[in-house]
């Protein structure tokens, strides 16, 4: 849900910065808009989806990949904070007819900076408990090998 969020939101800001005027001052282009910050929600996504995979079908290959994409996802959030608090540290001087959209901007971008630690706890604890799974998944089949070579020797 917070990646579906996070591409709607890419979307309105794209819509929101290419309406800009050009001005003397120029335009507000922040670097969240030029890396597409917002766009990676889409990693996110994908990251749920694997979770979802690995809990319907739990092979040891899923619950490896859900884990990595959860990792995966720690690693953006953390970015993104990073690429979002710098956007927002600084401010430069843009048109008059562009302020309202550039304000508008700033606004999403402290909404999306709440979300990014939200997203980080939520990867953060499906990687524990990924880690957990394939521990146990790891001892379960120890144990199945132990009792198949048992049942063997009989």
């Amino acid at each position: 849900m917070i990646g579906i969020f996070h591409v709607f939101m890419w979307y309105f800001l794209l819509i929101l910065y290419m309406g800009q005027i050009r001005g003397v001052f120029g335009t507000y282009e922040p670097i969240t808009y030029k890396t597409g910050c917002a766009l990676w929600g889409i990693i996110f996504i994908i990251a749920g989806g694997s979770i979802i995979r690995a809990v319907r079908h739990p092979t040891q290959g899923m619950i490896t990949f859900a884990l990595m994409m959860n990792i995966f996802c720690m690693i953006v959030a953390v970015i993104a904070s990073i690429l979002t608090t710098i956007e927002l540290s600084s401010f430069n001087s843009v048109s008059y007819r562009n302020y309202g959209q550039a304000k508008l901007g700033r606004e999403v971008s402290r909404v999306l900076l709440i979300s990014y630690p939200l997203e980080f706890s939520i990867a953060l604890t499906y990687s524990i408990f990924g880690c957990i799974g394939l521990s146990h998944h790891h001892n379960e089949d120890s144990l199945t090998a132990v009792t198949e070579e048992a049942e063997s020797t009989f």
